[in-house]
């Protein structure tokens, strides 16, 4: 597949101090990839978006909703550092990958330490995709096309803990199945032609193998075995409260069981989060979110098939699935 064309370079914005933090940008969830040579696709990288701010002296990493996760990433702050600029602000997604080279949420969060785990911290690596600032320009105003042209140059042919998210330009279609055959979690599709947008829009679009989204923790069904874990009980948001649409019984090893069950233990409450009877229930705090990946739901809004991918605590800004939203 050949890379994305470009076109004659822009001349680049006047000097303007650097944001101390940029909104990200958002990609939509679409059923196909969209078509034609201004769109530029990449693999869907399945961990944590963060932003690399690089200025005198210092490293600063914040995640999407703003947090300074600084300390949690020290491979990619010590490699940040090495970089041939004075100062950037980098978009990109930190992930951990497997031995098939793939990125694999549940090892990532292993690595930060959100449970026990032999994946280190240093198993890290961050892919590039953009570049919104660079020794004193702001870069946003400019097309995708430009600002991968400036972004290449710094990171491209790395094989430390920063790395180049490849770009390239193809039939969308065929993209995207080579990447479901090759068991990755989707693409992204990129309009070339468009400028850093903060927020949710149609100028980045994600097309996703099998759907994925983020549900709050509202109890368990413990295991017939002693200690394990036998059912995650979801909730999803809906008119600014929570609602039930079901369980999760997969995607958990035995050892991993156990762990969850104990942090789940923690958080019991005799208050249920949602208005749910179910016999086994044990009802928890909804302190947590689940990533899940399911098929499809039911005609009564239960979900098809899940399998949880991750767990990450309930923060302001988590992205849970809103039920009122997507059904507008």
């Amino acid at each position: 597949m050949a890379k994305a064309s470009s076109k004659e370079p822009r001349e680049l914005p006047p000097s303007e101090p650097m944001p101390a933090r940029v909104d990200p940008c958002l990609a939509t969830l679409v059923d196909k990839p969209p078509k034609g040579p201004d769109w530029a696709y990449e693999v869907k990288w399945d961990g944590y978006r963060i932003a690399v701010h690089i200025e005198s002296g210092r490293v600063r990493i914040l995640t999407r909703g703003g947090y300074d996760w600084t300390d949690r990433f020290p491979s990619i702050v010590d490699d940040a550092r090495r970089l041939a600029v004075k100062t950037a602000i980098l978009d990109g997604e930190a992930v951990v990958l497997d031995d098939k080279g793939r990125s694999d949420f549940g090892m990532l969060q292993r690595a930060l330490g959100r449970l026990p785990s032999a994946v280190e911290a240093g198993a890290i690596v961050f892919y590039a995709f953009d570049l919104l600032y660079l020794n004193g320009r702001d870069l946003r105003r400019l097309p995708l096309r430009e600002r991968r042209r400036l972004l290449e140059p710094l990171v491209a042919g790395r094989e430390g803990a920063v790395r180049l998210s490849e770009e390239v330009q193809a039939d969308g279609d065929e993209f995207f199945r080579v990447a479901c055959a090759h068991g990755l979690e989707g693409i992204i599709a990129k309009h070339v032609e468009k400028p850093y947008r903060s927020g949710r829009g149609e100028w980045w679009q994600k097309i996703t193998c099998k759907r994925r989204n983020s549900f709050v923790i509202v109890g368990f069904e413990p295991s017939t075995v002693p200690g394990r874990l036998g059912r995650l009980l979801l909730a999803a948001r809906n008119d600014g409260g929570l609602v039930y649409v079901g369980g999760c019984g997969a995607g958990w090893s035995h050892e991993l069981s156990r762990e969850l069950r104990n942090v789940l233990a923690s958080i019991v409450t005799k208050k249920p989060a949602v208005n749910l009877r179910r016999k086994n229930a044990v009802f928890t705090e909804p302190m947590l979110v689940a990533e899940v990946e399911y098929r499809a739901w039911t005609d009564d809004g239960k979900l098809r098939h899940a399998s949880f991918k991750g767990i990450h605590e309930l923060e302001e800004g988590s992205e849970v699935y809103d039920l009122s939203a997507n059904l507008a």
